[in-house]
């Protein structure tokens, strides 16, 4: 520092010393943009190499999650098995002597949507009965259930089919 090739800058108990600049020699205008050129191009190519890196990396991730020739042969020896193990099953349904003619078949739905019918029909039946003996019944519809010994479809979990 005495010397003057190293500044000192003092902050208060903390002294910092660097290189005096005013040694160095100036850069011309053409030294300066050729650098500027140089800083140019290598931000270029950095962002390039960046760009490429990015692609590797999708790349490789792309890879890790597909499956590897082992894995592949093991999924395709599973599915052919599941596969073999459905064409007999459905070998095993045409061949059945069993079948449900379309008559039969349309005499259990018309049966069905009969018993719905009048499934709905009582339940409304109960209901609205229900409903009139709790209009002068002095405490709660719960309670009067219990004391009656009511129990309904939803105390069962039991829903009424759609139509």
């Amino acid at each position: 520092a005495q010397q003057g090739r190293v500044r000192e800058k003092v902050y208060g108990k903390q002294k910092i010393y660097f290189a005096d600049q005013e040694q160095l020699p100036a850069a011309s205008d053409a030294e300066l943009r050729g650098l500027d050129g140089e800083i140019a191009a290598r931000s270029a190519q950095l962002q390039a190499l960046q760009q490429s890196c990015r692609h590797m990396e999708a790349e490789l991730k792309d890879l890790n999650s597909s499956m590897t020739t082992p894995e592949i042969a093991k999924e395709i020896e599973a599915l052919r098995k599941d596969c073999a193990s459905y064409a007999e099953k459905l070998e095993r349904i045409k061949s059945a002597t069993n079948h449900v003619t379309p008559e039969e078949k349309e005499k259990v739905c018309r049966e069905q949507q009969l018993y719905r019918r009048e499934w709905r029909r009582r339940k409304r039946m109960a209901t609205e009965l229900l409903d009139a003996i709790l209009e002068g019944y002095p405490k709660s519809k719960k309670q009067f259930f219990e004391e009656v010994g009511i129990e309904t479809d939803e105390d069962h979990g039991v829903v009424l089919p759609a139509s």
